[in-house]
């Protein structure tokens, strides 16, 4: 099992799009292997925890499913090493 916490930024930014940005966290937790969704505020907009079954399972996650999800413009992966 491999753990990762990806940091995500938001199209648009999140004032008067509210509604949208919550449609992209719920789009998110859709997704299996998206364990956890927050929104934040700072560098990024929106941090998940996800979990795959190896490295290769994660990279399609992220990659085909996370990035593809309308509002995600941008994402950057830590792997949780322990």
């Amino acid at each position: 099992m491999v753990e990762a916490i990806v940091l995500m930024n938001y199209l648009g930014g999140t004032g008067e799009r509210i509604d949208m940005y919550k449609s992209v966290i719920e789009q998110l937790l859709k997704i299996p292997g998206v364990v956890e969704v927050f929104a934040v505020l700072g560098g990024y907009d929106l941090v998940a925890r996800v979990r795959a079954d190896n490295l290769d399972q994660l990279t399609l996650l992220i990659a085909d499913k996370i990035r593809s999800v309308p509002g995600v413009q941008s994402s950057h992966t830590l792997p949780i090493i322990f």
